[in-house]
């Protein structure tokens, strides 16, 4: 893996990190829908000029807008739905750790997709992992993150899968040889126009007065860094330097949420959050190194 595909997917992480608790900022000054309808919508307003100034233009094929719409649909707006309603429930710690198990998800679609069965190791790193999620998730009294709610972790938990799909369809939109700004500028874009018939309902009882410079601020992180800049540097990563490699950067992206949590929202830790949280990060770790199978299909033609 080359400088310039370690630093952006090192950038992206760090980037995302940092979105569970932009979000916790985020809802305190909007309904957690109108914030993940808002999150998009600004990120399509930031695209256009982007996709006029460099002239980026639709795929061509049937196919490629396909995955585009995948990407986009899945990415843009089914995952921040689920996410922010989880964050708006939840404990920043929690939505942090819970997507620690996102690298497992898009492991999981990325097999599928392929039609090939995951390695041993794999699977030994998966069952790790979900035994450390399962104490996070039900575990309620024992954990320190007071705040956090069942329905929260398990919307959160939803928007994993979502959130999978996105990336391995925007990744395998790359490699047809589509940009990877194309596939994020386009995507937000038209995933803005379908939000648009929503705008009326999700901003017309806004009390504009009352939301903070806080969540202003939030707002625009997670519309513009995370959305765009973030999904960019990812993209570029993951067509560059291959999904199961690049994806053990996302082993960092919780240990970036758990530290601006404790930080910016003063959380700590209890001993079971640590404990559940070694088996996420150490099952995650194991699941990632285990070695990729070529589909048979694929074999037969090299």
């Amino acid at each position: 893996m080359n400088l310039r595909v370690f630093l952006a997917a090192l950038a992206a992480i760090i980037i995302w990190g940092a979105s569970p608790v932009a979000t916790k900022f985020a809802v305190l000054g909007f309904p957690p829908l109108t914030m993940a309808a808002a999150r998009t919508l600004m990120g399509g307003l930031s695209a256009i000029p982007l996709i006029l100034a460099f002239r980026i233009g639709l795929p061509p094929s049937h196919h490629q807008r396909l995955l585009l719409m995948a990407s986009g649909i899945a990415g843009f707006i089914v995952f921040p739905v689920l996410f922010t309603l989880g964050m708006s429930l939840t404990s920043g710690i929690h939505g942090a750790m819970i997507l620690a198990f996102l690298p497992v998800t898009t492991g999981a679609i990325a097999h599928l997709w392929d039609r090939r069965m995951p390695d041993r190791l794999w699977w030994v790193g998966c069952a790790m992992a979900l035994v450390g999620e399962t104490v996070l998730t039900f575990s309620r009294e024992m954990a320190s993150a007071g705040e956090g709610q069942l329905t929260g972790d398990l919307l959160i938990w939803a928007s994993l899968s979502f959130a999978s799909l996105g990336y391995v369809a925007g990744a395998r939109l790359t490699r047809t040889a589509y940009p990877a700004q194309g596939v994020t500028y386009w995507g937000v874009v038209l995933s803005s126009l379908i939000l648009i018939p929503a705008v009326p309902y999700l901003f017309s009882a806004l009390d504009w007065q009352a939301i903070t410079l806080t969540a202003w601020a939030s707002l625009l992180y997670m519309g513009t860094v995370v959305t765009i800049l973030g999904y960019i540097l990812w993209y570029y990563a993951l067509a560059k330097g291959g999904i199961e490699r690049v994806g053990l950067f996302q082993f960092f992206q919780p240990v970036v949420g758990v530290l601006c949590a404790a930080l910016l929202l003063g959380e700590t830790l209890s001993p079971w959050l640590v404990a559940a949280a070694g088996l996420i990060l150490g099952g995650v770790y194991i699941a990632t190194r285990a070695p990729r199978h070529i589909p048979a299909s694929a074999a037969r033609t090299k």
